[in-house]
């Protein structure tokens, strides 16, 4: 007999406790996270995919042919213009100068004969001793020797310049690409790019425009000019660029092609984030901040009705149904209608809640201060 008690005292005792709880109201109330809905100023976008291009990218060549005697950089530092990359035999080139000096010498000093010989051939012909003809081939050979010197000092100029071009250096700052030479090859201007030198910063983003999307950017900013719209970065693994853009140049011409118009916005790179050839998505302001309800997309559950969201109204999970009018901020929504603001709206739980359910509240911090 004692254990039918012992049932009969235990049943006893979930019966009271369940009399309690609903007499205290907690019966099935769910803990949920909640995110109060904000209003924050927003402005439309417009989203594209890009290509970053560095400002400067030179191709760095031999402009003589030579033996090569050094590589003065280390592949992938940022160089400085001006400063030597690669050093080619000088000895000939130093020959050729010294050679044309020579040359310049010897027409100098026959130019100052020629000088003499007609001054002399116009006095005698001025004191009828001497001929016009003699006057008139002195005067020939002097106007020779004048072309030999400017021939000459040519030909100097040239040795020099060849000479100089025996040391390649960096004709612009930036960061130095993997030498395609090494030390004791010969190269030349046939020998093709021998590295490569792109800028860092600034840094351009260049992306296809549609006629379409074209014409509502112009629309949208029509007393601005479009060259000045802001823009903003992503990568590929939607992570945000921090530096914001502004667009400085649209193409004059549409492709036939792919009826698009080539636009390209200019962002600051300190840090070397942006990578020239990188592809990138670009995000262009299409109009003023408006304000708008923003609530995070993890709120967000869709049926064959649309879409809507859970919201605590008197201590119980109220359904809405909303109007989403395109993401802000990569993990946040905006909201064209449904909500006004203010709403505690469930992120959390969400699998646990039902329409008229008692919830308890709980405001989740990381996403209530939110940017």
């Amino acid at each position: 007999m004692r254990p039918q008690i012992g049932i009969a005292l235990a049943f006893l005792l979930m019966a009271t406790s369940s009399s309690y709880a609903q007499q205290n109201g907690t019966t099935d109330r769910v803990s949920v996270g909640v995110v109060t809905a904000a209003r924050k100023p927003i402005a439309k976008s417009m989203d594209f995919v890009g290509r970053v291009e560095a400002v400067n990218r030179v191709e760095i060549r031999a402009r003589v042919t030579g033996y090569l005697e050094s590589v003065d950089f280390k592949e992938g530092d940022v160089v400085q213009a001006g400063a030597s990359l690669y050093k080619i035999e000088r000895g000939l080139f130093q020959a050729a100068v010294g050679e044309a000096g020579g040359a310049l010498d010897r027409s100098k000093a026959a130019k100052v004969l020629s000088e003499v010989q007609l001054q002399r051939a116009e006095d005698l012909y001025t004191k009828n001793v001497g001929s016009a003809a003699a006057r008139d081939q002195a005067r020939a050979a002097d106007d020779q020797a004048k072309g030999t010197i400017l021939i000459d000092q040519a030909n100097l100029d040239t040795a020099k310049i060849n000479l100089g071009y025996t040391d390649i250096v960096a004709p612009v700052t930036g960061k130095i690409g993997r030498t395609n030479v090494t030390k004791g090859n010969v190269v030349g201007p046939e020998t093709g790019p021998l590295t490569v030198i792109v800028s860092q910063d600034p840094m351009y983003v260049t992306f296809p425009v549609s006629q379409r999307e074209f014409l509502r950017l112009q629309q949208a900013k029509q007393h601005l000019d479009v060259t000045q719209l802001k823009a903003s970065l992503s990568f590929a693994d939607l992570s945000k660029y921090d530096l914001p853009g502004t667009v400085n140049f649209v193409d004059v011409t549409v492709n036939r092609g792919t009826d698009t118009v080539l636009a390209r916005a200019s962002f600051p790179n300190p840090d070397g984030a942006l990578v020239d050839g990188q592809f990138v998505h670009v995000s262009i302001e299409a109009g003023k901040p408006v304000e708008n309800v923003i609530i995070p997309q993890s709120a967000l559950i869709a049926d064959q009705q649309g879409t809507y969201v859970f919201v605590v109204d008197d201590g119980k999970a109220a359904i809405r149904r909303i109007k989403t009018g395109g993401e802000s901020g990569g993990t946040d929504v905006v909201v064209d209608s449904g909500l006004s603001g203010g709403e505690q709206v469930i992120v959390d739980g969400l699998q646990s809640v039902r329409p008229g359910s008692a919830v308890i509240a709980n405001p989740v911090p990381q996403l209530q201060n939110r940017s």
